[in-house]
């Protein structure tokens, strides 16, 4: 049964579940418009909101600047791809009186949203990720309801994006409850749990994701639940890159895993590097004065504490830099960026210690003797992943060199175990484009058929729905024959099914 809610959280749920009927109803170039707004008013906004982040989360002014241009990009590209309609699947299959079964009705199938949905934001992205970040944007594009859980890192940036968000959608006419914010864990909890609620999203920690998934999936009944966890987004680098571009490597490096001091869930979190070679003294050389960085909070300071410590003292590790962390007045952790290694001797003993994410600027190098097996080495030690990198020098790249078959395999095995795999690159940079994958098997994600990043995002919150010999004008815009909608359709007229496999013969 459904827990009976508090006054206030029956007050948000009931207006969402009110809300439903009439925002799916709302044309395309209504709910594009309306995105539209919000991200034009966020921008507008933009110097007081990245203030407030500013203050709660330690995040630089050229970050939080960045990522609300992020987000406003986001919610454009959902506009545009809402309006295009591709996402819909409209497929319409013709009554065919000679089928290859027997008579076949007129069967048309597209996607309809699928109705109030839960977001439990971010800490690390405070706008990107967090109450109209992708997911936001994905949720309100397709249809749904929103209703957006504040994280307990910056609950006043969460409510002036809120009330940013919250006029920008009124003004543009969309129905009372279409967005709504609540905070606490406790109350989260609640509303995922409520039976109105059909479907939730989340990106945070292995630990929470994996209670809140199950509180999804333990529901009398069961609602889809997409959760962006943990990675540590393996890199591997050939000996002959490091001869040939160390330096442009290890700087490319310390980039990566000293930004946002590390809080990024595509970080490289372990770097797999052939013994002997120069990447080491590389990173010592380009290092210089690193600048310390503030954690987003004292509890993911003093987390990343323990962890690093955990790190350093393990059998084999060695300092390549030793970063290090303190810690303020307010309890606010300041830390410099720590890179280790170790033979993958040491690793294999002492992985219990080693393989779990760090949250925060370190990142560990995994020396691998001459012919080991690199494509084992991924089920080896890791279930999956966002992502896995692999460097490769400009001859290799071609794809010519005596080592190709071992590329290759390794090419296979990561894309086993990530959802994307980078060349020559490094993993903290996620476009947001069409194409994009930013997702992963288990634990890297809960779901790890969607994304989270792009425009096939759009597709967990819908669901496919089939109509049979339904008159023209029962059926929803995108399934009709005059297409008023201009959709993609794809059809199949009669007659089709008796070439079915013909080729193959």
């Amino acid at each position: 049964m459904t827990e009976i809610l508090s006054p206030e959280l029956e007050a948000v749920v009931a207006s969402a579940a009110a809300a439903a009927p009439a925002f799916a109803a709302t044309t395309p170039e209504h709910r594009a418009r309306a995105i539209v707004a919000v991200a034009d008013a966020l921008e507008a906004h933009k110097p007081a909101l990245v203030a407030i982040g500013m203050r709660e989360t330690g995040l630089t002014e050229v970050r939080l600047t960045g990522e609300v241009t992020r987000t406003a990009v986001q919610l454009r590209l959902f506009a545009d791809t809402l309006v295009d309609g591709g996402y819909l699947d409209a497929r319409i299959d013709h009554a065919d009186p000679d089928f290859a079964l027997g008579v076949r009705p007129d069967i048309r199938r597209t996607h309809l949203p699928v109705g109030p949905v839960i977001n439990f934001s971010a800490s690390n992205f405070p706008f990107a990720f967090s109450v109209m970040g992708g997911d936001s944007a994905a949720i309100l594009a397709a249809g749904c309801p929103l209703i957006v859980k504040a994280h307990s890192g910056h609950p006043e940036l969460s409510d002036a994006t809120a009330a940013v968000a919250t006029e920008a959608l009124a003004a543009a006419g969309m129905p009372e409850g279409t967005f709504q914010l609540i905070h606490g864990r406790e109350a989260g909890v609640a509303v995922l749990k409520d039976a109105r609620i059909k479907a939730g999203a989340f990106t945070g920690s292995i630990a929470v994701g994996r209670l809140l998934a199950d509180i999804a999936a333990s529901r009398p009944a069961p609602i889809p639940f997409y959760g962006e966890l943990g990675s540590v987004n393996p890199v591997f680098i050939t000996a002959d890159a490091i001869a040939e571009r160390a330096e442009e490597i290890a700087t490319g490096f310390l980039t990566s895993v000293s930004g946002s001091a590390g809080q990024l869930c595509t970080k490289p979190g372990f770097v797999f590097v052939p013994a002997g070679t120069g990447l080491a003294a590389a990173l010592q050389d380009a290092a210089g004065e690193l600048p310390e960085h503030r954690l987003l909070d004292p509890r993911i300071a003093r987390s990343f504490d323990e962890r690093r410590t955990e790190i350093m003292n393990a059998p084999g590790v060695t300092a390549v830099l030793p970063g290090g962390i303190r810690f303020d007045e307010a309890g606010h952790g300041w830390a410099t960026p720590t890179v280790v290694s170790v033979s993958l001797a040491d690793f294999r003993t002492s992985a219990e210690a080693l393989v779990e994410e760090a949250f925060g600027p370190l990142s560990i190098l995994v020396e691998t003797p001459a012919g080991e097996d690199l494509a084992a080495l991924m089920p080896e030690f890791y279930e999956g992943n966002l992502t896995g990198t692999i460097h490769l020098s400009a001859e290799e790249a071609t794809g010519e060199t005596a080592n190709v078959a071992e590329l290759r395999a390794l090419v296979a095995a990561l894309s086993q175990q990530v959802g994307r795999v980078l060349f020559n690159g490094w993993s903290t940079g996620v476009a947001v484009t069409p194409a994009q994958q930013h997702g992963g098997p288990w634990p890297a994600t809960t779901n790890d058929t969607s994304t989270s990043v792009g425009t096939a995002a759009i597709s967990r919150f819908m669901r496919p729905v089939a109509y049979q010999n339904a008159p023209d004008a029962f059926l929803p815009d995108a399934l009709r024959d005059l297409n008023p909608a201009g959709v993609p359709q794809t059809i199949a007229p009669a007659g089709e099914s008796k070439n079915w496999g013909a080729r193959w013969r």
